[in-house]
């Protein structure tokens, strides 16, 4: 069903007013999803169109794309789309700032705790004792990664731990804003054993501290990199302190499409979204952005990788994760992270008239507003 744009806000301005707990029937379910299909074609296009401009290219296995220098594509993210994924690490339940692209935006305050010198591995509790007893019975993962939320407001609990994982041979990489890291702590952190960090440059709208620490970072750490949702500010910034930020010989930039949850979509409102797969919902422009970046990365020649984490790669992430587990042929993780899909986020979209669908027809019997649907 190609449906046409303004069928498709018709429902859609329907299916905004219906009450939560009301759910719609088999045929609107159609007209939902053939909207969907339109939209993410439509942007799909789009970004073919931005990707067929970048001269240098590059994918993976087809599971993600990337420009610049292939020795310093992150081994981070090798392992969770070749390995067994990313082994997430927990320890901290505090930041020092607020982002409105957090998926805990606004609920930073009630974020419980994971316990007085505990650590959370694979949705367990352990204690740092009881890490030797993990490695001695599980398989080895090909990497892990210390998340949740800001680190540094705790870094000095990180350093036996990441020992121990060092001493297991396990690639190990740590997410930071920066703004609290010194050259004391990291240097410790790289003593410790950490093989890469990645700093959120986009939390701190590229503050020039967080630029600095970069450069430190690069002193004694393997592999040094920026991973941001991309968004308009960021990009606007980061080209204002492009060559600030290129000389402190930063490894990677991932740029990572934004996904909305119910924490931090009302932060986007009125933006033009566009669903995935029936999944994560986005801001159109996000991958837009990043391609664009990537361009000119690639016509610049920088010295460092960059790569397109979009809503693909992060697909492609779960298959690899679920094959890796042994799970059933086709089984994924990926999907909505709204309990009830947010209608109204797509009226934008589809009241825009800058917004094409690239076909469309006219709806069937018993599918036009004002018909009784079965």
């Amino acid at each position: 069903m190609k449906i046409s744009k303004k069928d498709a806000l018709s429902w859609f301005e329907f299916f905004a007013m219906l009450p939560e707990d009301e759910e719609p029937m088999t045929k609107q379910q159609e007209i939902i999803y053939a909207t969907f299909a339109q939209i993410e074609a439509a942007i799909d296009h789009r970004n073919e169109m931005l990707m067929s401009e970048i001269k240098n290219f590059k994918t993976l296995g087809n599971r993600t794309y990337y420009v610049g220098n292939d020795n310093k594509f992150s081994k981070g993210c090798s392992s969770c789309l070749f390995g067994t994924g990313l082994s997430a690490i927990r320890k901290t339940n505090k930041c020092n700032i607020q982002c409105k692209f957090c998926y805990n935006y606004g609920e930073l305050d009630y974020i419980p705790p994971i316990g007085e010198g505990m650590w959370q591995i694979g949705e367990t509790k352990f204690y740092e004792k009881d890490i030797d007893l993990l490695l001695s019975i599980h398989k080895k993962p090909t990497g892990i990664s210390y998340v949740y939320l800001e680190p540094f407001m705790e870094i000095e609990k990180y350093y036996s731990v990441v020992k121990k994982f060092r001493d297991a041979n396990i690639h190990q990489h740590l997410y930071t804003n920066g703004l609290l890291a010194t050259e004391e702590t990291l240097k410790a952190l790289a003593e410790a054993g950490l093989d890469e960090i990645r700093f959120n440059l986009g939390a701190s709208n590229c503050s020039d501290k967080v630029i600095e620490n970069i450069k430190i970072a690069k002193k004694y750490f393997k592999s040094v990199g920026i991973e941001t949702p991309m968004t308009p500010e960021f990009f606007e910034t980061f080209f204002e302190k492009k060559q600030a930020i290129l000389d402190t010989k930063v490894d990677f930039i991932n740029c990572a499409e934004l996904h909305l949850n119910e924490n931090n979509i009302d932060n986007y409102y009125g933006e033009n979204m566009y669903i995935s797969r029936h999944g994560y919902i986005s801001p159109t422009w996000s991958r837009e952005l990043t391609l664009k970046f990537m361009k000119i990365a690639d016509e610049e020649g920088w010295d460092l990788a960059v790569h397109d984490c979009s809503n693909h790669t992060k697909f492609a992430r779960d298959l690899n994760l679920s094959s890796k587990e042994g799970k059933w042929f086709g089984a994924s993780s990926y999907g909505c992270e709204f309990s009830k899909i947010p209608y109204e986020v797509f009226l934008p979209i589809l009241r825009d008239d800058n917004f094409k669908f690239l076909v469309e027809e006219e709806l069937p019997s018993g599918y036009r507003p004002g018909e009784l649907v079965f």
